[in-house]
């Protein structure tokens, strides 16, 4: 559960609901420990292991109802 969650992280359930939705003040070892926890990868050795990370969640994704999924809009990061 969030509470538990938030627990296992030493965070408060507040912060832990910043940090899902992408609060930008949210301090970075903190959602990198939620990220852990729950099994997120945010680091490869490689982009290629990343990748196919990022695909496997993807495919997760899908399994949940489109009613609570997020519409995903593309980054657009060419600088």
């Amino acid at each position: 559960t969030t509470r538990e969650l938030a627990e296992r992280a030493g965070i408060s359930r507040d912060l832990l609901y910043r940090i899902e939705n992408g609060d930008p003040r949210v301090s970075l070892g903190a959602a990198f420990e939620a990220a852990a926890i729950v099994g997120v990868p945010l680091f490869a050795p490689d982009a290629a292991s990343l990748d196919v990370h990022s695909r496997h969640a993807a495919e997760k994704l899908t399994l949940l109802p489109k009613a609570v999924r997020k519409r995903q809009t593309d980054v657009k990061d060419d600088f």
